[in-house]
């Protein structure tokens, strides 16, 4: 059964609650620059997320650990400046919130002051408790992240589906129980079994956005770059690509490059 798409005109944390109990899914792209958030949020994207990816594809990083909490603002900051509708969500980089409680606040409070974002997402289930409490308890929205964590890439060793043994799937399950109870206001899936996102999704009331998590979450979450083809090496089986700006680019580049050896540009309309 189809189901109305109710007018957002600014989308919230309740509006993300809402979507969920109506029925209706939500999107959500990432954006780490002001040119890019502003042709996103035009398009009608329910989600930003300011994600720690831009460690890889704007800073050529391999992994997501280098990136700095200042360079989060800062992208968060640009990202911010460029949206009228969607919820920015921030992430919270690598070393911002392991250590402690305090520590994980202040990093908080510092990507809402400093750069206006909505609220801050945090990988990890029961081991970073306490930490999501004292941001909820100052007033900060929090969205959770389980499954594939990739700041926790090198214990793992690897970036395969997560949870496919039982033991591993009830404790997932538990940390997105624990993460509603807490107050998170949404969950992020990363890279685990359809089967039992949808599972978790069923059990919780809180929206579930899953990235490699099948179609029985409430949302769907993809790094921009990927999706419309700037990137090109990366291909897992969870990733559609709505363009391919990366060859479309690379000839209009090239064509450039070749019309100005060729002193084709500018031509006599190109120049005052």
């Amino acid at each position: 059964m189809s189901v109305a798409k109710k007018d957002y005109k600014k989308i919230t944390t309740k509006s993300l609650i809402d979507m969920k109990a109506n029925g209706e899914k939500i999107s959500m792209l990432t954006a780490y620059d002001f040119t890019m958030a502003k042709i996103v949020d035009t398009a009608g994207i329910d989600v930003i997320l300011v994600g720690d990816s831009a460690s890889n594809v704007m800073a050529g990083h391999e992994t997501t650990l280098p990136i700095t909490l200042d360079q989060m603002i800062y992208h968060a900051s640009s990202v911010v400046r460029a949206v009228d509708r969607a919820l920015v969500v921030v992430d919270l980089p690598f070393g911002s919130y392991q250590s402690d409680s305090k520590e994980a606040l202040r990093s908080s409070i510092r990507i809402m002051k400093e750069s206006g974002g909505h609220a801050v997402k945090l990988e990890g289930g029961r081991e970073i408790e306490s930490s999501i409490k004292k941001i909820l308890n100052a007033g900060i929205p929090v969205m959770g992240h389980l499954g594939l964590t990739p700041q926790s890439i090198y214990k793992f060793g690897t970036y395969t589906v997560r949870a496919k043994e039982e033991e591993e799937a009830e404790q997932l399950l538990e940390d997105a129980k624990m993460l509603e109870r807490i107050g998170c206001f949404a969950l992020v899936l990363e890279k685990i079994p359809a089967k039992l996102a949808q599972k978790v999704a069923e059990s919780i009331s809180i929206p579930v956005i899953g990235i490699g998590a099948g179609g029985g979450v409430d949302g769907q979450v993809l790094v921009l770059h990927d999706m419309i083809g700037m990137t090109h090496e990366f291909s897992p089986r969870f990733l559609r690509r709505y363009m391919n700006l990366f060859e479309d680019m690379t000839k209009a580049i090239g064509q450039y490059a070749a019309d100005v050896k060729s002193k084709d540009f500018p031509n006599a309309n190109e120049q005052y």
